[in-house]
């Protein structure tokens, strides 16, 4: 036996019937009212009230659902008889008086609570041709139009044809009931999602003001949470009642609104957070332990340029889970507060997760290069880097490594990157710039002339590199002119030659104009000697096989004017090479115009240089950038293919290293030979 408690629904329908109900009716937003209601209709009730004991109330429904035992069923039709016919009251048990059986009309009411309306459609035809005058229960039609009015209202919900939902629910107010709960969720998310706020915040309020079922209340906070301004919120969250333990019914959703609070703020800079807000979200990353938590706190304070609080959240948020977002967060954070190595560091094994975490990699790395005087970064740190540039194509990091390069004294690396800039940013005046000053620097006038000729008329300052001294043209990244004298230690980027496995010996180089060939005295300070003198020395000295002393002695001569400035220029700048120091023979080389053939000597010098010596350091990218420019004014020695082809290997180009390895061993090379089994070697240990 059913109860007579279970027969009760909670709340009527939503006042006003086919003329308004919760619907719109189009009417305006403006005036934000109270769902609207028919004129004759007191709020609560359907425009048109029926007395029980006036008109016969249909319990067929009712007695069918009680017969089947269908609680939810015979609930929802008591809310609906109720909504219908105030004054009308349960049976107390709807079992009790059975009226005479109808086989058929019992198997129409079963199609109907199987939802198989359609069929119920077909019940009813078939019967009224084969049996003349019958016509089905009234009550049985007007469920069956309200339950495919319902179908069409969720089906319109579901392809978010909104407009649609708002107009069904205006014709079948009866479908607006506590008794349906997920039909006015679908009409106020309609409202919300087609900019009418007032009326969505009414239609909750509506739900929440008259249905008593605990779950269905906290539901409809959640749900209004996504769509409602923190106003509208405010004013659900007012209408909260005490559950039974004395708790605020909505005190777990508490803390998702203020989580939305810090996620709104993240996409708007000037969105200022309720201070509850924000100690509601800190105690829950403090206490609830999810990352999510941090993560917000510290794009909240990211965002407001408060770094150093940020770098504690990030960091918390990567204690508990390492994630690509927690990791881009934190380097921000860093990058920020002038730390871009560490964020370099901390977002390198992220930096391929997607676009956004790139370009924040990229922006560390940038950072990183154009601090002023340069770091001195590890050169496997350094190798990656080049290689992530070289891979994004990106401009802006590339000129940085322009700069770098050229603030350790490396005009030719300088201008390979300011050259790529150039042609992943074409329209980029800066790299232009440094291109145009780093060509200077190597004695390429030819190629200054380009850059001129291409920026007339765009930029001021192109057009007078080569009329100034280095220090002038180099203003803006801190660099000064400096004598190649100057103590090791305080070089950036310089390699002791005694530590290295190879120098540089030039064939042809003794019997330069000037040379001196009788035996050189083994100790004299060149400074007591006048330029010439001291050039004279120092080519004496190169005889001599004593490069360290001959660039003492050629700085000297670098005071002199015209030809012997110009002869000390290039001399030191071999010394420098012999001696394994190839970034003071670049700064040498600066010094002083060079003719054509001794700047292209030096040069190339320099370039093998910058291989071997970027090889050693592992970055095998850079390796192969130099010799291939190396390539485009001197032929490739045999030794040379050699190294090209251990830095293909080392990058695991297989194929490259390969056909490199056999053009040197065909000519008798060794080296080459031990290359290609090299070659054989590794693949087989990848295949393994």
């Amino acid at each position: 036996m059913l109860r007579n408690g279970d027969y009760f629904a909670s709340a009527p329908a939503i006042p006003g019937a086919a003329q308004s109900g919760v619907a719109d009716n189009q009417a305006s937003e403006g005036s934000e009212k109270q769902v609207t209601v028919a004129q004759d209709s007191p709020p609560g009730k359907p425009p048109t009230v029926t007395p029980a004991q006036s008109q016969r109330v249909d319990e067929t429904a009712l007695r069918y659902f009680a017969s089947k035992g269908d609680t939810k069923r015979l609930n929802a039709e008591i809310a609906r008889l109720k909504a219908l016919y105030p004054d009308w009251t349960p049976p107390e048990n709807p079992l009790a008086a059975r009226q005479q059986g109808d086989p058929q009309l019992d198997q129409m009411w079963k199609l109907y609570s199987e939802g198989k309306f359609a069929e119920v459609r077909k019940a009813i035809a078939d019967r009224q041709t084969a049996q003349s005058g019958w016509q089905a229960p009234a009550d049985l039609l007007d469920r069956l139009a309200v339950a495919e009015a319902r179908a069409q209202l969720v089906n319109a919900a579901d392809l978010k044809q909104y407009d649609a939902v708002i107009r069904i629910g205006s014709a079948n107010s009866s479908l607006l009931t506590c008794g349906d709960v997920d039909v006015l969720w679908r009409v106020a998310e309609a409202f919300a999602r087609t900019k009418r706020e007032g009326r969505a915040r009414d239609a909750y309020l509506y739900i929440l003001k008259n249905c008593k079922e605990p779950g269905e209340r906290v539901a409809t906070v959640q749900k209004a949470l996504p769509l409602l301004s923190r106003q509208s919120l405010d004013q659900l969250l007012a209408t909260e009642q005490k559950t039974p333990d004395g708790q605020g019914e909505f005190a777990a959703l508490r803390g998702d609104i203020a989580r939305q609070s810090l996620g709104d703020a993240d996409s708007d800079p000037k969105l200022v957070v309720p201070e509850a807000d924000l100690a509601a979200v800190e105690a829950l990353a403090n206490h609830g332990g999810r990352a999510s938590d941090d993560l917000l706190l510290g794009w909240y304070h990211v965002r407001r340029d408060n770094p150093q609080v940020a770098e504690t959240w990030f960091r918390k948020a990567r204690e508990k889970e390492n994630t690509a977002k927690a990791s881009q967060g934190l380097a921000l954070a860093l990058i920020n507060q002038n730390r871009p190595a560490e964020a370099e560091d901390i977002l390198y094994q992220w930096r391929n997760a997607d676009d956004d975490v790139r370009k924040v990699y990229l922006a560390a790395v940038a950072n990183l290069l154009s601090i002023t005087p340069p770091p001195s970064i590890d050169a496997n740190v350094l190798q990656r880097v080049v290689q992530e540039v070289y891979a994004a194509k990106d401009a802006a990091s590339a000129q940085q490594l322009g700069w770098y390069a050229d603030a350790l004294n490396q005009p030719q690396t300088a201008s390979q990157w300011f050259k790529l800039a150039l042609d992943w940013k074409p329209d980029d005046e800066s790299s232009a710039y440094g291109l145009a000053l780093t060509r200077w620097k190597i004695g390429d006038k030819t190629g200054v002339r380009e850059i001129q000729t291409a920026w007339a008329g765009r930029s001021e300052r192109i057009p007078t590199v080569g009329e100034r001294s280095v220090e002038t043209a180099a203003v803006g990244k801190g660099m000064t002119e400096q004598t190649p004298k100057r103590a090791k230690e305080n070089q950036p980027g310089h390699r002791d030659a005694g530590t290295q496995n190879y120098t540089i010996q030039r064939s042809g180089t003794g019997g330069r104009t000037g040379q001196q060939t009788h035996g050189c005295p083994n100790t004299m300070d060149p400074a007591s000697l006048s330029p010439q003198a001291a050039l004279s020395r120092g080519w004496c000295l190169m005889q001599a096989n004593r490069p360290i002393e001959a660039a003492a002695a050629f700085d000297v001569a670098l005071h002199g004017t015209g030809k012997t400035r110009a002869d000390a220029a290039y001399g030191q700048s071999l010394a420098y090479l012999r001696a394994g120091l190839s970034d003071y023979a670049a700064a040498s080389a600066s010094m002083a115009p060079l003719d054509p053939e001794r700047s292209m000597e030096i040069r190339t010098a320099l370039l093998e240089s910058q291989a071997s010596t970027a090889f050693d350091q592992g970055r095998y990218v850079e390796t192969i950038m130099a010799l291939d420019e190396r390539a485009t004014i001197a032929p490739e020695r045999t030794g040379l293919m050699v190294l090209r082809g251990y830095a293909y290997l080392k990058l695991r180009r297989f194929a490259d290293a390969e056909q490199v390895f056999r053009a040197a061993a065909n000519t008798g090379s060794r080296d080459a030979l031990k290359g290609l089994n090299d070659v054989k070697v590794t693949r087989q240990e990848k295949i393994q």
